[in-house]
Protein backbone atom coordinates (compact mmCIF):
# COMPACT_ATOMS: atom_id res chain seq x y z
CA UNK A 1 0.00 0.00 0.00
CA UNK A 2 2.62 2.49 -1.12
CA UNK A 3 0.47 5.21 -2.63
CA UNK A 4 -2.13 7.54 -1.19
CA UNK A 5 -5.68 6.70 -2.25
CA UNK A 6 -8.79 8.83 -2.36
CA UNK A 7 -11.58 6.93 -0.61
CA UNK A 8 -15.21 7.85 -1.18
CA UNK A 9 -17.62 7.12 1.66
CA UNK A 10 -21.36 7.10 1.04
CA UNK A 11 -22.85 8.35 4.28
CA UNK A 12 -21.43 10.99 6.60
CA UNK A 13 -22.71 9.93 10.02
CA UNK A 14 -20.58 8.71 12.90
CA UNK A 15 -19.55 5.51 11.11
CA UNK A 16 -18.39 7.48 8.08
CA UNK A 17 -16.58 9.89 10.36
CA UNK A 18 -14.70 7.12 12.17
CA UNK A 19 -13.90 5.35 8.86
CA UNK A 20 -12.51 8.64 7.58
CA UNK A 21 -10.36 9.14 10.68
CA UNK A 22 -8.80 5.69 10.20
CA UNK A 23 -8.20 6.40 6.50
CA UNK A 24 -6.62 9.77 7.24
CA UNK A 25 -4.27 8.24 9.82
CA UNK A 26 -3.13 5.83 7.10
CA UNK A 27 -2.36 8.77 4.82
CA UNK A 28 -5.37 8.61 2.52
CA UNK A 29 -7.77 11.34 1.38
CA UNK A 30 -11.52 11.04 2.02
CA UNK A 31 -14.56 12.44 0.22
CA UNK A 32 -18.00 11.85 1.74
CA UNK A 33 -21.42 11.90 0.07
CA UNK A 34 -24.14 13.01 2.48
CA UNK A 35 -27.38 15.01 2.17
CA UNK A 36 -26.31 17.44 4.93
CA UNK A 37 -23.10 19.41 4.44
CA UNK A 38 -22.66 19.76 8.24
CA UNK A 39 -22.73 16.00 8.91
CA UNK A 40 -20.26 14.42 11.40
CA UNK A 41 -17.90 13.47 8.55
CA UNK A 42 -17.63 17.12 7.49
CA UNK A 43 -15.20 17.64 10.38
CA UNK A 44 -12.68 15.24 8.86
CA UNK A 45 -13.40 15.03 5.12
CA UNK A 46 -14.52 16.87 2.02
CA UNK A 47 -18.30 16.54 1.54
CA UNK A 48 -20.47 16.30 -1.57
CA UNK A 49 -23.89 17.40 -0.28
CA UNK A 50 -26.53 15.42 -2.15
CA UNK A 51 -29.16 12.71 -1.58
CA UNK A 52 -27.89 9.13 -1.51
CA UNK A 53 -29.89 8.23 -4.63
CA UNK A 54 -28.60 11.19 -6.68
CA UNK A 55 -26.89 9.33 -9.52
CA UNK A 56 -25.07 12.44 -10.75
CA UNK A 57 -23.62 12.97 -7.27
CA UNK A 58 -22.66 9.28 -7.01
CA UNK A 59 -20.92 9.62 -10.39
CA UNK A 60 -19.09 12.74 -9.18
CA UNK A 61 -17.93 10.81 -6.12
CA UNK A 62 -16.85 7.82 -8.22
CA UNK A 63 -14.99 10.05 -10.67
CA UNK A 64 -12.94 11.62 -7.86
CA UNK A 65 -12.17 8.47 -5.86
CA UNK A 66 -10.04 5.37 -6.27
CA UNK A 67 -12.18 3.24 -3.96
CA UNK A 68 -15.77 3.54 -2.73
CA UNK A 69 -17.39 2.23 0.44
CA UNK A 70 -20.56 2.90 2.44
CA UNK A 71 -21.40 3.41 6.10
CA UNK A 72 -24.95 2.05 6.08
CA UNK A 73 -27.14 -0.31 4.10
CA UNK A 74 -29.79 1.97 2.62
CA UNK A 75 -27.69 3.04 -0.34
CA UNK A 76 -29.04 3.00 -3.90
CA UNK A 77 -27.48 -0.21 -5.27
CA UNK A 78 -28.79 0.43 -8.80
CA UNK A 79 -27.34 3.93 -8.76
CA UNK A 80 -23.98 2.57 -7.67
CA UNK A 81 -24.05 -0.09 -10.38
CA UNK A 82 -24.57 2.69 -12.93
CA UNK A 83 -21.48 4.66 -11.92
CA UNK A 84 -18.81 2.37 -10.45
CA UNK A 85 -15.85 1.18 -12.45
CA UNK A 86 -14.47 -2.36 -12.21
CA UNK A 87 -13.34 -3.12 -8.68
CA UNK A 88 -14.07 0.39 -7.41
CA UNK A 89 -16.58 -0.86 -4.82
CA UNK A 90 -14.81 -3.90 -3.33
CA UNK A 91 -17.79 -4.74 -1.10
CA UNK A 92 -19.93 -5.00 -4.23
CA UNK A 93 -23.64 -4.22 -4.55
CA UNK A 94 -24.78 -7.83 -4.05
CA UNK A 95 -23.91 -7.61 -0.34
CA UNK A 96 -25.89 -4.36 -0.20
CA UNK A 97 -28.93 -6.00 -1.76
CA UNK A 98 -28.74 -8.97 0.62
CA UNK A 99 -28.52 -6.78 3.70
CA UNK A 100 -31.13 -4.25 2.52
CA UNK A 101 -33.89 -6.85 2.40
CA UNK A 102 -34.62 -9.20 5.29
CA UNK A 103 -36.14 -11.76 2.90
CA UNK A 104 -32.95 -11.88 0.82
CA UNK A 105 -30.87 -11.88 4.02
CA UNK A 106 -32.71 -14.83 5.59
CA UNK A 107 -32.46 -16.77 2.34
CA UNK A 108 -28.72 -16.07 2.07
CA UNK A 109 -28.02 -17.01 5.70
CA UNK A 110 -30.10 -20.19 5.82
CA UNK A 111 -29.61 -21.52 2.28
CA UNK A 112 -26.27 -20.20 0.99
CA UNK A 113 -24.22 -19.70 4.16
CA UNK A 114 -26.13 -22.57 5.81
CA UNK A 115 -26.07 -21.13 9.32
CA UNK A 116 -28.83 -21.45 11.90
CA UNK A 117 -31.45 -18.67 11.96
CA UNK A 118 -34.62 -18.29 13.99
CA UNK A 119 -37.70 -19.95 12.43
CA UNK A 120 -39.31 -17.45 10.05
CA UNK A 121 -41.81 -17.03 7.24
CA UNK A 122 -42.18 -14.45 4.49
CA UNK A 123 -45.31 -12.31 4.89
CA UNK A 124 -46.74 -10.52 1.86
CA UNK A 125 -50.11 -9.51 3.38
CA UNK A 126 -52.24 -9.92 6.49
CA UNK A 127 -53.53 -13.19 4.98
CA UNK A 128 -50.18 -14.75 5.88
CA UNK A 129 -50.82 -14.01 9.56
CA UNK A 130 -54.21 -15.73 9.77
CA UNK A 131 -52.92 -19.14 10.75
CA UNK A 132 -50.06 -18.26 13.12
CA UNK A 133 -49.85 -20.14 16.41
CA UNK A 134 -50.48 -17.54 19.10
CA UNK A 135 -49.08 -19.82 21.79
CA UNK A 136 -45.72 -18.60 20.44
CA UNK A 137 -44.35 -15.05 20.38
CA UNK A 138 -43.19 -13.35 17.19
CA UNK A 139 -41.72 -10.18 15.81
CA UNK A 140 -42.94 -8.93 12.44
CA UNK A 141 -40.33 -6.85 10.61
CA UNK A 142 -40.65 -4.97 7.33
CA UNK A 143 -38.35 -6.50 4.72
CA UNK A 144 -36.73 -3.15 3.97
CA UNK A 145 -36.06 0.12 5.73
CA UNK A 146 -36.29 -0.83 9.41
CA UNK A 147 -33.64 0.05 12.02
CA UNK A 148 -33.40 0.48 15.82
CA UNK A 149 -36.90 -0.95 16.26
CA UNK A 150 -38.57 1.01 13.47
CA UNK A 151 -40.76 -1.04 11.10
CA UNK A 152 -41.31 -3.80 13.68
CA UNK A 153 -44.25 -5.15 15.64
CA UNK A 154 -44.03 -7.69 18.44
CA UNK A 155 -46.90 -10.21 18.49
CA UNK A 156 -47.60 -11.88 21.81
CA UNK A 157 -51.41 -12.12 21.68
CA UNK A 158 -54.45 -11.63 19.40
CA UNK A 159 -54.59 -7.98 20.54
CA UNK A 160 -51.37 -7.31 18.62
CA UNK A 161 -52.76 -8.56 15.32
CA UNK A 162 -54.52 -5.34 14.27
CA UNK A 163 -51.27 -3.38 14.16
CA UNK A 164 -49.42 -6.38 12.74
CA UNK A 165 -51.97 -6.79 9.95
CA UNK A 166 -51.67 -3.10 9.07
CA UNK A 167 -47.87 -3.45 8.90
CA UNK A 168 -48.15 -6.62 6.79
CA UNK A 169 -50.50 -4.89 4.34
CA UNK A 170 -48.21 -1.87 4.02
CA UNK A 171 -45.01 -3.72 3.04
CA UNK A 172 -43.40 -7.11 2.54
CA UNK A 173 -42.36 -8.47 5.92
CA UNK A 174 -40.59 -11.32 7.66
CA UNK A 175 -42.25 -12.99 10.65
CA UNK A 176 -39.67 -14.34 13.08
CA UNK A 177 -40.39 -16.60 16.03
CA UNK A 178 -38.99 -15.37 19.33
CA UNK A 179 -35.89 -17.27 20.35
CA UNK A 180 -35.26 -18.18 23.98
CA UNK A 181 -31.70 -16.97 24.34
CA UNK A 182 -29.28 -16.21 27.13
CA UNK A 183 -27.42 -13.31 25.54
CA UNK A 184 -27.43 -11.13 22.45
CA UNK A 185 -23.95 -11.18 20.93
CA UNK A 186 -22.21 -9.98 17.80
CA UNK A 187 -18.98 -10.69 15.98
CA UNK A 188 -17.09 -8.21 13.83
CA UNK A 189 -15.18 -9.75 10.93
CA UNK A 190 -13.17 -7.98 8.22
CA UNK A 191 -11.99 -9.27 4.87
CA UNK A 192 -9.78 -8.10 2.01
CA UNK A 193 -11.35 -10.28 -0.68
CA UNK A 194 -8.99 -13.17 0.12
CA UNK A 195 -8.36 -13.41 3.85
CA UNK A 196 -10.38 -12.51 6.95
CA UNK A 197 -9.65 -11.36 10.48
CA UNK A 198 -12.08 -11.66 13.36
CA UNK A 199 -12.66 -9.62 16.52
CA UNK A 200 -13.58 -10.88 20.01
CA UNK A 201 -17.20 -11.88 20.63
CA UNK A 202 -19.22 -8.92 21.92
CA UNK A 203 -22.13 -9.10 24.36
CA UNK A 204 -24.85 -6.54 23.64
CA UNK A 205 -27.56 -5.08 25.86
CA UNK A 206 -30.38 -3.20 24.16
CA UNK A 207 -32.92 -0.75 25.61
CA UNK A 208 -35.97 0.13 23.50
CA UNK A 209 -34.37 -1.69 20.54
CA UNK A 210 -31.31 0.60 20.68
CA UNK A 211 -27.88 -0.70 21.71
CA UNK A 212 -27.09 0.61 25.19
CA UNK A 213 -24.04 -1.36 26.34
CA UNK A 214 -21.46 -3.69 24.82
CA UNK A 215 -19.26 -5.96 26.96
CA UNK A 216 -16.08 -7.52 25.56
CA UNK A 217 -15.37 -10.36 25.75
CA UNK A 218 -18.92 -11.70 25.88
CA UNK A 219 -19.70 -13.76 28.97
CA UNK A 220 -20.18 -17.07 27.18
CA UNK A 221 -18.19 -20.30 27.15
CA UNK A 222 -15.04 -20.57 25.06
CA UNK A 223 -16.78 -23.28 23.03
CA UNK A 224 -19.70 -21.00 22.13
CA UNK A 225 -17.35 -18.06 21.48
CA UNK A 226 -15.31 -20.17 19.07
CA UNK A 227 -18.54 -21.29 17.38
CA UNK A 228 -19.75 -17.69 17.02
CA UNK A 229 -16.44 -16.64 15.46
CA UNK A 230 -16.49 -19.63 13.11
CA UNK A 231 -20.01 -18.71 11.96
CA UNK A 232 -18.96 -15.10 11.28
CA UNK A 233 -15.93 -16.28 9.31
CA UNK A 234 -18.09 -18.75 7.34
CA UNK A 235 -20.48 -15.95 6.36
CA UNK A 236 -17.58 -13.65 5.44
CA UNK A 237 -15.97 -16.31 3.27
CA UNK A 238 -19.29 -17.03 1.53
CA UNK A 239 -19.42 -13.32 0.64
CA UNK A 240 -15.74 -13.02 -0.37
CA UNK A 241 -15.88 -10.16 2.09
CA UNK A 242 -14.07 -6.88 1.57
CA UNK A 243 -14.27 -4.46 4.48
CA UNK A 244 -15.97 -4.95 7.83
CA UNK A 245 -19.14 -6.95 8.54
CA UNK A 246 -21.06 -7.37 11.79
CA UNK A 247 -22.94 -10.61 12.45
CA UNK A 248 -25.59 -10.23 15.15
CA UNK A 249 -26.49 -13.45 16.95
CA UNK A 250 -28.32 -14.99 19.88
CA UNK A 251 -26.43 -17.27 22.26
CA UNK A 252 -28.49 -20.04 23.84
CA UNK A 253 -27.25 -22.55 26.39
CA UNK A 254 -25.70 -24.74 23.69
CA UNK A 255 -26.06 -23.03 20.30
CA UNK A 256 -25.58 -19.84 18.30
CA UNK A 257 -28.47 -18.50 16.18
CA UNK A 258 -27.77 -15.78 13.60
CA UNK A 259 -30.14 -12.81 13.72
CA UNK A 260 -28.89 -10.46 10.99
CA UNK A 261 -25.84 -9.02 9.28
CA UNK A 262 -24.67 -5.44 8.79
CA UNK A 263 -22.18 -4.94 5.93
CA UNK A 264 -20.10 -2.23 7.60
CA UNK A 265 -18.58 -1.26 10.94
CA UNK A 266 -21.14 -1.53 13.70
CA UNK A 267 -22.12 0.25 16.89
CA UNK A 268 -21.20 -2.83 18.93
CA UNK A 269 -17.62 -2.68 17.62
CA UNK A 270 -16.80 0.87 18.71
CA UNK A 271 -14.89 -0.37 21.77
CA UNK A 272 -12.22 -1.66 19.35
CA UNK A 273 -10.81 1.86 18.85
CA UNK A 274 -9.18 1.77 22.28
CA UNK A 275 -9.51 -1.85 23.37
CA UNK A 276 -7.91 -3.61 20.37
CA UNK A 277 -4.61 -3.11 18.59
CA UNK A 278 -6.58 -2.37 15.38
CA UNK A 279 -10.13 -1.00 15.30
CA UNK A 280 -13.02 -2.22 13.16
CA UNK A 281 -12.57 1.00 11.16
CA UNK A 282 -8.87 0.34 10.56
CA UNK A 283 -9.61 -3.16 9.26
CA UNK A 284 -12.49 -1.84 7.16
CA UNK A 285 -10.21 0.60 5.36
CA UNK A 286 -7.44 -1.99 4.98
CA UNK A 287 -10.02 -4.48 3.71
CA UNK A 288 -11.57 -2.29 1.01
CA UNK A 289 -8.05 -1.38 -0.14
CA UNK A 290 -7.19 -5.08 -0.46
CA UNK A 291 -4.31 -4.67 2.01
CA UNK A 292 -3.04 -7.42 4.34
CA UNK A 293 -5.11 -7.74 7.51
CA UNK A 294 -3.67 -8.03 11.02
CA UNK A 295 -4.69 -10.55 13.65
CA UNK A 296 -6.77 -8.76 16.29
CA UNK A 297 -5.72 -8.65 19.93
CA UNK A 298 -7.88 -7.36 22.79
CA UNK A 299 -5.72 -5.35 25.19
CA UNK A 300 -8.05 -5.75 28.18
CA UNK A 301 -11.74 -6.47 28.84
CA UNK A 302 -13.79 -3.40 27.96
CA UNK A 303 -17.26 -1.89 28.12
CA UNK A 304 -18.81 0.53 25.62
CA UNK A 305 -21.81 2.70 26.55
CA UNK A 306 -23.89 4.53 23.97
CA UNK A 307 -24.56 8.22 24.59
CA UNK A 308 -28.04 9.17 23.35
CA UNK A 309 -29.42 12.68 23.09
CA UNK A 310 -30.85 12.62 26.60
CA UNK A 311 -27.53 11.39 28.03
CA UNK A 312 -25.08 14.03 26.78
CA UNK A 313 -24.73 15.97 30.01
CA UNK A 314 -24.52 12.79 32.08
CA UNK A 315 -21.79 11.44 29.80
CA UNK A 316 -19.75 14.62 30.09
CA UNK A 317 -20.02 14.46 33.90
CA UNK A 318 -19.18 10.75 33.82
CA UNK A 319 -15.83 11.20 32.09
CA UNK A 320 -14.97 14.05 34.46
CA UNK A 321 -15.50 11.64 37.35
CA UNK A 322 -13.87 8.71 35.46
CA UNK A 323 -10.89 10.28 33.68
CA UNK A 324 -9.69 6.90 32.34
CA UNK A 325 -12.90 6.58 30.28
CA UNK A 326 -12.71 7.49 26.60
CA UNK A 327 -15.47 9.85 25.39
CA UNK A 328 -16.26 10.03 21.67
CA UNK A 329 -18.75 12.70 20.59
CA UNK A 330 -19.80 12.59 16.95
CA UNK A 331 -20.39 16.29 16.36
CA UNK A 332 -24.12 16.07 15.65
CA UNK A 333 -25.59 19.54 15.99
CA UNK A 334 -28.88 18.60 17.66
CA UNK A 335 -29.19 16.28 20.66
CA UNK A 336 -32.53 14.58 19.95
CA UNK A 337 -34.07 12.02 22.30
CA UNK A 338 -32.72 8.50 21.52
CA UNK A 339 -30.38 9.86 18.84
CA UNK A 340 -26.87 8.38 19.00
CA UNK A 341 -24.65 11.33 19.92
CA UNK A 342 -21.51 9.53 21.03
CA UNK A 343 -20.10 6.67 23.07
CA UNK A 344 -17.87 6.01 26.05
CA UNK A 345 -15.37 3.16 26.26
CA UNK A 346 -13.58 2.07 29.40
CA UNK A 347 -11.53 -0.92 30.47
CA UNK A 348 -13.21 -2.98 33.17
CA UNK A 349 -13.14 -6.52 34.53
CA UNK A 350 -16.45 -5.84 36.29
CA UNK A 351 -18.91 -4.95 33.52
CA UNK A 352 -21.95 -5.12 35.80
CA UNK A 353 -20.48 -2.22 37.78
CA UNK A 354 -20.38 -0.04 34.65
CA UNK A 355 -23.84 1.49 34.74
CA UNK A 356 -25.58 2.39 31.49
CA UNK A 357 -26.62 5.98 30.89
CA UNK A 358 -30.28 6.28 31.78
CA UNK A 359 -29.89 3.69 34.58
CA UNK A 360 -28.67 5.58 37.57
CA UNK A 361 -26.28 8.15 36.09
CA UNK A 362 -28.74 10.05 33.92
CA UNK A 363 -29.82 12.59 36.53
Amino acid sequence: MSSTKTIGIIGGGQLGQMMAISAIYMGHKVITLNPASDCPSSRVSEVIAAPYDDVDALRQLADHCDVLTYEFENVDADGLDAVIKDGQLPQGTELLRISQNRIFEKDFLSNKAQVTVAPYKVVTSSLDLEDIDLSKNYVLKTATGGYDGHGQKVITSAEDLEEANALANSAECVLEEFVNFDLEISVIVSGNGKDVTVFPVQENIHRNNILSKTIVPARISDRLADRAKAIAVKIAEQLNLSGTLCVEMFATADDIIVNEIAPRPHNSGHYSIEACDFSQFDTHILGVLGAPLPAINLHEPAVMLNVLGQHVEAAERYVTENPSAHLHMYGKLEAKHNRKMGHVTLFSNEPDNVVEFGKGIDF
